[in-house]
């Protein structure tokens, strides 16, 4: 199961999702983003966040295989030898897999507010309880968050709404959320992200009160402060420098030739 669901404590994607999700096929990583929803193990291999997939059962004769595997110097070796234990991969009528020209259509939208507008006119439409579903997730949503996700995760002609994730490279996109993270526990904008804990993970009485309480709240200037450079008494993240030639090296003394 994977999920990303930091919009539903107040905060927003990280660890590199804003890398990974903004590089999902069309604009399935804006709904993972926005909603949290869960997708199982076939839906991953479906849209490329995970490259094999075979069934639990197998787990114990997959961990000997590959602590008995000889690579030889072949960088492939590993790949092969997961790849011989694929199962094939079915999605049940619930899946978001069905949904994907749906997804594409409502999500492509450059704001907030024009996804909710698709959804609520789709749901109307076709009495799709998928779209019904979904708006009710969105709802849950911290609205701040939903606003700051959507312009980390992905790529729009909006000159203020940059969906920054798909313009920047691994190493930017953990530097920019490390900055984003900052600057929600500094609760100068908003203290969401103790509400959604409190709410969600201490009282769990699965009710917060988010501030702003409605996206007509949120003022882009609450939007442009997650995304601000840090004061002088707290430095950005710095990772290590070492540059991706030498890892290549690095492999290609492990492995031989290798195609990156």
């Amino acid at each position: 199961i994977f999920s990303t669901p930091e919009t539903l404590i107040g905060l927003h994607p990280d660890g590199g999702a804003s890398f990974y999700l903004s590089h999902l096929p069309g604009h399935l990583g804006e709904y993972l983003a926005m909603t949290g929803d869960k997708i199982n193990g076939a839906e991953m291999l479906s849209c490329g966040l995970a490259t094999h997939y075979s069934l639990t059962t197998k787990l114990p004769l997959i961990e000997k295989k590959l602590g008995n595997l000889v690579t030889g110097g072949d960088p492939y070796a590993i790949d092969n030898c997961l790849a011989s234990f694929n199962d094939p991969v079915c999605f049940d009528q619930t899946s978001v897999i069905h949904r994907i020209e749906t997804v594409d259509k409502c999500f492509s939208h450059d704001t907030v507010e024009e996804i909710i507008d698709s959804l609520e006119n789709e749901a109307a439409k076709t009495n799709d309880a998928w779209c019904v579903s979904t708006l009710k997730e969105l709802n849950e949503v911290a609205p701040l968050s939903l606003k700051v996700a959507l312009r980390s995760v992905n790529a729009s002609m909006c000159d203020w709404q940059i969906r920054e994730g798909r313009f920047q490279s691994l190493e930017q996109c953990l530097v920019r959320e490390y900055r984003m993270t900052v600057q929600a526990i500094s609760r100068q904008t908003t203290g969401d992200f103790f509400e959604g804990v409190r709410a969600k993970l201490v009282d769990k009485d699965f009710a917060p009160k988010w501030d702003p309480p409605s996206l007509e709240h949120v003022s882009q200037d609450m939007v442009d402060q997650y995304f601000s450079p840090l004061s002088q008494y707290e430095p950005d993240l710095e990772l290590p420098t070492k540059k991706p030639e030498q890892f290549t090296e690095v492999l290609v003394e492990k492995y031989g030739a290798v195609n990156l």
